[in-house]
């Protein structure tokens, strides 16, 4: 399960934190949205540190199709219909940004950028609608799009909506960059290092991680959804995990970016680098599927059935936020604190959102805020449309609850599972993971240690999944991702 872009990543191993350290502005999290923030404020003189739990490029930014893109499959469609075109021209604004700071800074370090049209298609009659609705929003926002009928590929196009000039790049590759800008602009970046508590004293923010604390004066939460509960970002945004596989393709491939309209999504784009072709999509909400390897099929299968003769080369999948209110939440924690900063929700287009994000954040701390920062603000007026969305996000995140302890009232076989399954048990009063993974069976506490959701198996990645808000552990109970910082603890 090791994506095509960690498979050859050159990226340098760095230490673990040293506790005891004071810095202007403590960054949690080494993707796009903390290296860029980081940079941006070390470029202005501010003394930063990068924390992150495993590597630089571990999270979502290296796992996905690396699309850099300003047409995001039907969101133009969806934001206006939430807010208006108005907040629709702004949020575009606001990726545009992000756009030309991201492929500026490539330009400046000459790194691999293919500029490419990126299509929004219709797999058939039916979606023709949303294709429509989406040239229509994306044009009353002000981007150059246009509709096409007849493009040639193999698989079924009943029309799209273009948009000419987008980007595609190497995600690791640009990680790598960034963190070594960082680094030259006098920044720090830990590895290794799982942040797991804040706390104010003296006017400072205190970050208690696994090896001890450091202080800061403002703190940047860029760790995919926020890990720290203040402010209850959980309950506003869904986890979804999508999956991605690389092909050689004996035949012609596409030369430009793909997503469906409808589902379920199929994404595509080239890797000419490698002369690869991936295929992502056949997406799900974090551990609310009996099998996520169906999912993993009903990708492979598509891609078979289209490209005759592809040869997988490797499989991987990612996990990104949806927000309720539609709109990215870049901001505060909590209303009214300046001191502790976040990001999250950017429903799959991470590359433009993540930079926009970064220009906001840096911008808060240092008093130059984009024009278009409101209008992805954490905390903005427009959120009240969004109630509606958020308790019923709220509502299945308590079904989910429920029914999994309910589910422990008849879960009393003790075998031991099949090699790759895991299932949950009922050892008297606790519910127990038991799972076997290449010879070893193991047993570790069912209970999510977030807020007590009973985990499930996920059969494609071989690791616990948590319904409620989309924390995952390793077999051993190790946290991979989501807002649980604490590890599964061993029966």
């Amino acid at each position: 399960m090791t994506s095509l872009w960690l498979n050859n990543a050159e990226v340098p191993a760095r230490l673990r934190l040293t506790p005891g350290s004071h810095f202007d502005t403590v960054v949690l999290g080494a993707g796009i949205v903390g290296l860029t923030t980081a940079l941006l404020l070390a470029e202005r003189g501010r003394e930063v540190a990068v924390i992150e739990a495993k590597r630089v490029g571990a999270g979502t930014t290296a796992a996905s199709t690396a699309k850099v893109s300003l047409l995001q499959g039907t969101r133009a469609q969806t934001i206006a219909r939430r807010h208006g075109i108005a907040t629709l021209s702004r949020y575009v604004a606001a990726n545009l940004d992000g756009f030309d700071w991201l492929l500026d800074f490539c330009a400046g370090r000459d790194l691999a950028v293919e500029r490419v049209a990126a299509y929004t298609y219709a797999q058939n009659e039916s979606e023709m609608s949303a294709v429509r609705a989406e040239f229509e929003a994306t044009r009353s926002a002000g981007l150059p799009t246009d509709l096409v009928d007849d493009v040639d590929v193999p698989f079924p196009l009943h029309g799209a909506v273009r948009l000419r000039e987008q980007a595609q790049l190497n995600p690791m590759a640009f990680l790598a960059a960034l963190a070594a800008e960082v680094e030259t602009q006098g920044g720090s970046i830990f590895e290794s290092t799982r942040a797991q508590r804040l706390r104010h004293h003296d006017g400072r923010v205190v970050i208690g991680t696994e090896h001890g604390e450091v202080d800061a004066n403002n703190v940047v939460v860029a760790t995919g959804t926020p890990i720290f509960d203040r402010g209850g970002y959980f309950a506003r945004v869904t986890a979804q995990r999508s999956y991605l596989a690389a092909f050689k393709v004996p035949g012609p491939m596409p030369e430009e970016m793909y997503i469906s309209a409808g589902q379920p999504i199929r994404s595509l784009r080239r890797y000419p680098a490698d002369d690869v072709l991936l295929v992502g999509g056949s997406g799900h909400e974090v551990g609310r599927e009996d099998s996520a390897e169906a999912h993993v099929q009903d990708l492979l299968d598509w891609t078979g059935r289209w490209f005759p003769g592809a040869e997988l080369l490797h499989r991987w999948s990612a996990q990104d936020y949806h927000p309720v209110g539609e709109l990215p939440y870049v901001g505060p924690l909590v209303p009214g604190r300046e001191e502790v900063l976040v990001a999250t929700g950017f429903a799959k287009w991470g590359f433009t959102n993540g930079a926009a994000a970064a220009l906001a954040l840096a911008g808060r701390i240092t008093g130059d805020t984009p024009k278009w920062a409101d209008t992805l603000s954490a905390w903005r007026l427009g959120e009240v449309a969004s109630l509606p969305a958020g308790a019923r996000v709220n509502a299945t995140v308590a079904r989910y609850l429920s029914t999994g302890w309910l589910h422990l009232l008849g879960a009393d076989e003790h075998s031991i599972p099949p090699e790759g399954c895991g299932r949950v048990e009922r050892h008297g009063l606790h519910p127990t993971a038991v799972s076997t993974v290449d010879g070893v069976t193991t047993e570790i506490s069912a209970i999510c240690p977030h807020l007590g959701g009973i985990l499930h198996w996920n059969d494609a990645e071989r690791t616990w999944d948590c319904p409620l808000h989309g924390s995952r552990f390793e077999p051993d109970g190790a946290v991979i991702e989501g807002p649980a910082t604490h590890p599964l603890s061993p029966r």
